[in-house]
């Protein structure tokens, strides 16, 4: 019974670390609630009224999730200053509330002011959130002058629990969350292999679903490598040891993309290319049963089993785990490799890799290894990994130029949203004196991490798609509670960590859950009916116009634009990962590679979310969607190939097995240049520069003495091939000229 019990206990956490990365979505919503919770049982034995409740619960609420700092010291010192904030926020908005036109003024004001406070980072970004929301605090509960001093109490009590539910109650330390994230990592690198043993066995009628879960747990996957290379510097104790888990990190992510292309290509009756592995809806190849003898599929199970169970076991591990660690290993040195066609066999030597980088993650996160049962070639394997981690050293990154002016996103954001929000006011009057203000609250919202015109119309839309569901389940939950404020409060409690919780993976979600809170809260304030709800949609629906119609006149920055400079940063990015790879792996001096790849990820991060308007399901434009998604998927094929080059660079100064061959330069170079015609392209239209076509790059060396290099040959010039491949690919639907060989 225990057994099973711990059984069950470690399912549950390997899938919530693996649906909630380092459980940020799960203590987002704990510490909210914890707080709202201690807020309303300290303030409602001492007689505050409903109204008090509501507003200490809608500050604690604010002070929580407001805070963006990753350091706890930080922490501390923005919850302290958003005190006075709030408190001046407050009385501003009583002192205000009789005087129309004086506080639509102030309410622009402060507007302009919480968003142009993003520019000085964290902590102006929290305290203009805590002003904004404070201020909507005083007009919901409807603040007066003369409850000044009673509501001062309330923002106090709120903060007050705020940080001690933070500090004390939910603690999260920086190096607790990253080991948390790291466990996370685990445990979907395991859940890929698992697509991988599901792709293995699929048959012809179920090999789409197949690589479409491979597809998406690969994509999980990098999102918590990204994660953790976010904050490596907070959560690891010094520069070496970040170093050392970002390597081990991009080993084991690349060893399981590669292992994935490897038993897709084994499976199909054609070459199965990386766009295959990263284009959202392509059919997978006509697949068959693995070439060669049958007993070659029934090992490649058994082994993909194993190497699941390498990944998720942690601590000390036996003879058993020992032995199936040193036949993976094995493969690697051609030792063992089972009677199969040569693409099986490329399969078993992929495990052998991902077996490798998965010994050198347990290392890099638990320390060292128990060495005792170690075959020659684990020895090997692990000699590598330490001559690899001694030579481990960091740089400190160049920081990027800043616009000035209007053309600062967070300049131009605020006077955008200022304009909006006029608009809003003026609109949400007219429909109603008491709630205008949910006008300007959707159109302020809006604007919050968006950058273009089509972003925020796809937010708007969402918000009010949310809104409308909303409305009907805060109708049913209202009869449901009738007039009783205790189930009430404790509905509203669900509500809210159900807010948090989805917040990161639906917007609609997210707004579906707090219109149904409001109407909750309007019930417990006796102002609940029918006329506000659809009131509330109406206001909804108008401040999301107004915004869209401030973004698209007022200093607007077009979908097409905005990813246009993001395209441009992502090929610039890959041109300064390849160029430094190549340059490496010819026998140029040592660069920070992976730091360069990481900003390239990060720069394709960002184009990717920027292109959801183009690919969103309801946009008119289809052949335009299908082009964008086209385009970011050579892109991510691009991107995987320049991290291999750059993870293999980083080998040389260690790797026995891998030798700098000085004629990669001169047949990489047509590539680098190729990435930057793309580039000024997409930049200007008036260039006309044709993209160099021409022999493949293996046949370029094949004339030199390749005995000499054939090292590095095999490793490296597959990832370039593939490469050279996706970059000209990009040329037809970025609609830049090929120039054909001239023999």
């Amino acid at each position: 019974m225990k057994a099973a019990g711990r059984r069950s206990g470690t399912r549950l956490r390997d899938h919530l670390a693996a649906s909630d990365p380092g459980l940020l979505r799960l203590t987002a919503g704990l510490r909210t609630v914890g707080a709202i919770a201690l807020t309303l049982a300290v303030l409602a034995p001492a007689g505050a009224d409903v109204n008090h409740l509501v507003a200490g619960a809608m500050t604690s609420m604010a002070a929580t999730f407001a805070i963006r700092e990753r350091r706890r010291g930080a922490q501390a010192v923005t919850l302290a200053l958003g005190l006075p904030v709030a408190l001046a926020s407050v009385s501003l908005g009583a002192l205000l509330s009789e005087r129309v036109v004086l506080g639509d003024v102030f309410s622009v004001a402060l507007i302009f002011c919480a968003v142009y406070g993003r520019r000085f980072g964290d902590r102006g970004t929290t305290l203009g959130l805590i002003g904004f929301q404070l201020y909507f605090v005083s007009l919901f509960v409807g603040a007066t002058p003369g409850q000044l001093p009673a509501l001062w109490v309330v923002l106090s009590v709120g903060f007050a629990c705020s940080a001690l539910v933070r500090f004390a109650v939910v603690p999260v330390t920086p190096a607790g969350l990253m080991a948390r994230l790291r466990q996370a990592f685990r445990v979907r690198l395991a859940r890929l292999v698992s697509a991988h043993i599901a792709l293995l066995d699929a048959g012809p009628d179920e090999a789409d679903k197949a690589l479409e879960d491979v597809r998406e747990r690969t994509a999980r996957l990098h999102e918590t490598a990204l994660m953790i290379q976010s904050r490596l510097e907070e959560g690891t104790p010094d520069e070496s040891a970040a170093r050392l888990v970002q390597r081990r990190v991009a080993d084991a992510e690349i060893a399981a993309e590669r292992l994935g292309l490897l038993l897709l290509s084994a499976r199909s009756a054609q070459r199965a290319d990386t766009l295959t592995l990263h284009l959202p809806g392509a059919p997978a190849p006509e697949v068959g049963r693995l070439p060669g003898p049958e007993e070659g599929a029934v090992l490649l199970r058994r082994d993909l089993r194993a190497l699941r169970a390498l990944v998720l076991r942690t601590g000390a591990a036996g003879a058993g785990v020992a032995q199936m660690r040193n036949r993976l290993l094995g493969y690697r040195d051609e030792e063992n490799l089972p009677a199969a066609s040569a693409p099986v066999r490329d399969v078993f030597r992929g495990i052998g890799e991902a077996a490798r980088a998965v010994m050198g993650l347990r290392i890099a996160l638990d320390g060292p290894q128990d060495e005792s049962d170690d075959s020659p070639a684990t020895a090997r394997s692990r000699e590598e990994l330490d001559a690899e981690d001694a030579a481990i050293d960091a740089e400190e990154a160049e920081e990027a130029d800043e616009a000035k002016g209007l053309q600062r996103p967070t300049t131009r954001a605020a006077v955008q949203v200022s304009v909006g929000s006029t608009l809003a006011i003026v609109g949400g009057e007219l429909l109603s004196t008491d709630r205008w203000y949910w006008a300007v609250l959707t159109c302020w919202i809006v604007f919050i991490n968006t950058a273009s015109t089509g972003e925020i119309l796809v937010k708007g839309y969402r918000r009010l798609l949310g809104t409308v569901f909303g409305v009907v389940a805060g109708i049913l939950l209202a009869g449901l509670v009738g007039g009783h404020t205790l189930p009430a409060f404790v509905l509203v409690l669900v509500l809210i960590f159900a807010m948090f919780y989805t917040a990161p993976l639906s917007y609609t979600l997210m707004s579906f859950f707090v219109t149904a809170m409001l109407g909750l809260l309007y019930t417990l304030l006796h102002t609940y009916s029918w006329e506000v709800l659809v009131l509330r949609v109406e206001e909804t629906a108008l401040g999301a116009v107004c915004g869209v119609a401030a973004a698209a006149l007022v200093l607007p920055v077009r979908t097409d634009r905005r990813t246009n400079d993001l395209l441009v940063t992502v090929l610039e990015r890959l041109s300064d990962v390849t160029e430094a790879a190549v340059a490496q792996l010819s026998g140029g001096p040592a660069d920070e590679l992976l730091d360069k790849a990481r900003e390239l990820d990060q720069a394709l991060g960002d184009l990717r979310s920027a292109t959801k308007p183009l690919t969103h399901p309801v946009t008119p434009l289809r052949a335009r969607r299908t082009t964008a998604r086209y385009v970011v998927a050579l892109l991510e094929t691009c991107a995987y190939h320049a991290r291999s080059l750059a993870a293999t660079a980083e080998l040389l100064p260690t790797h026995p097995s891998i030798a700098a061959d000085p004629r990669l330069r001169g047949a990489a170079g047509r590539t680098v240049r190729n990435i930057r015609t793309i580039a000024a392209r997409v930049a200007d239209d008036e260039v006309t520069a044709p993209l160099e076509t021409g022999p493949s790059i293996a046949s370029l060396l094949a004339d030199d003495d390749a005995s000499r290099y054939g090292r590095i040959t095999g490793r490296v010039l597959r990832h370039l091939e593939r490469l050279d491949e996706a970059v000209t690919g990009l040329a037809r639907p970025l609609d830049v000229p090929v120039r054909a060989p001239d023999h």
